[in-house]
């Protein structure tokens, strides 16, 4: 059941366009704590520690979360109102805006602005969307604006996506996010069915599931083909081995995470679909 079948909203009944959209906010800023909660993550920020990062911190994701929800309620009301990308491009520049001046600078979400952005415009749109439906909207409305769209020359995501010749999270969007729905939801609901009760679990299921199958320009930058290749390969052997079935799961992902902050290797293009993943998973219906 989603979030919105929860709220038993029928599909004709009008709720109030800002009821819908802080609620869509309130379903993006959750999905970004359970990110930032989620333990072990290789290489990544998280309540425990650091991960691979000296600028950050879980203190400074959650003021960058904080400061960015409000704009994913402006994206929501963007997506109900048909807005174009050009609409969408400008309340996000205004979050990253935010987010920075909330952490002194640091990037800490410009990539969940962007994904989760979409598919928060996306929410907006749908009434009660169906499963599969947020990414087919993201694909048919706004795929061909997002790779029209304005590179940032100097990101360290674009530079990796120009010289290793990967598509990136652009393409991902728009595509309709098909690692999300292919590799991130399934491996989440997986996670779910072999822990009942244990969503954390599920969380660190999908997360290694991501990173197996990414390329992921995070890992580019950080740690070229050869870090990519590392982390896709060592991830892809936790889920082959049993993933969180098997009973020494955690202990297995923390040797893994040590090993990734020993290389300075940080999926952030991973974590950044498992918080979509599990904003998808809230909002649509179950297939």
């Amino acid at each position: 059941m989603s979030l919105f079948s929860a709220l038993r909203v029928s599909p004709d009944e009008d709720i109030g366009r800002s009821f819908r959209s802080d609620t869509i906010a309130r379903a993006a800023e959750r999905a970004l704590r359970l990110e930032l909660e989620t333990y072990p993550k290789p290489g990544l920020v998280s309540p425990i520690d650091s991960g691979s990062h000296a600028d950050m911190d879980a203190r400074t994701f959650r003021a960058s979360n904080a400061a960015i929800t409000p704009f994913f309620r402006d994206l929501a009301t963007a997506g109900a109102e048909g807005a174009g990308m050009p609409v969408l491009r400008r309340i996000g520049l205004d979050a990253e805006a935010a987010m920075r001046a909330a952490t002194g600078g640091v990037n800490t979400h410009r990539g969940a602005i962007f994904g989760l952005g979409l598919l928060c415009a996306a929410a907006g749109a749908l009434t009660r969307p169906a499963a599969g439906a947020l990414g087919a909207l993201v694909r048919d409305r706004y795929g061909t604006a997002i790779l029209d769209g304005p590179v940032l020359l100097h990101a360290p995501g674009a530079r990796a996506r120009r010289r290793h010749r990967v598509g990136g999270a652009p393409v991902e969007a728009a595509a309709g996010f098909p690692s999300l729905y292919c590799v991130g939801l399934p491996a989440l609901r997986r996670g779910r069915r072999i822990r009942p009760g244990d969503d954390a679990a599920a969380r660190v299921e999908a997360c290694f599931a991501l990173i197996a199958h990414l390329e992921d320009t995070n890992l580019l930058h950080r740690g070229g083909a050869e870090g990519l290749a590392f982390a896709r390969a060592e991830a892809a052997g936790f889920i082959a081995a049993g993933g969180v079935a098997r009973s020494d799961w955690r202990a297995r992902a923390e040797t893994l995470h040590r090993s990734f902050v020993a290389r300075h290797l940080s999926p952030g293009g991973a974590a950044d679909l498992l918080a979509m993943t599990l904003f998808v998973d809230a909002i649509e219906d179950r297939p």
